[in-house]
């Protein structure tokens, strides 16, 4: 099996059972919120979103590889663990960098919307799901 169809195998059952071996000991990550180096800490950001976030659902809309690149479009949603539990939404894509033993040496997350964007969605889940059906 192909990393692609790695990929798309951990997309559908994310954040479980996620295919750790194809990231290197050091793999470098990034989103808006935070940055960090190694695998360990990688599992433990997936262990934290399979333990405080309801329901994760990650869909993937594009996946492509270009040489020792690969970048996948997605959106991510999840229930906060805040007492009027929020569905929380954010559209992103990754940017993935291969090493030369083929695995993943830096995962980098860009999000289609601001932290702003995203915590507004905590604190008026209505006022954003209304403005996202217009």
């Amino acid at each position: 099996m192909d990393i692609i169809q790695i990929l798309e195998q951990d997309y559908q059952r994310f954040p479980a059972n996620q295919t750790y071996s194809i990231y290197s000991k050091d793999v470098r990550f990034k989103d808006p919120l935070t940055q960090f180096q190694g695998i360990q800490r990688y599992q433990q950001m997936i262990g934290f979103m399979q333990s405080w976030f309801g329901q994760p659902q990650l869909d993937l809309h594009y996946i492509r590889q270009s040489g020792d690149k690969i970048e996948t479009r997605w959106t991510l949603r999840w229930t906060s663990p805040l007492p009027w539990k929020p569905r929380i939404t954010i559209n992103g894509w990754s940017e993935l960098q291969l090493n030369a033993d083929g695995l993943i040496e830096a995962h980098i997350d860009y999000w289609n919307c601001s932290r702003w964007d995203v915590l507004k969605q905590h604190l008026f889940p209505l006022r954003s799901l209304n403005k996202d059906n217009k």
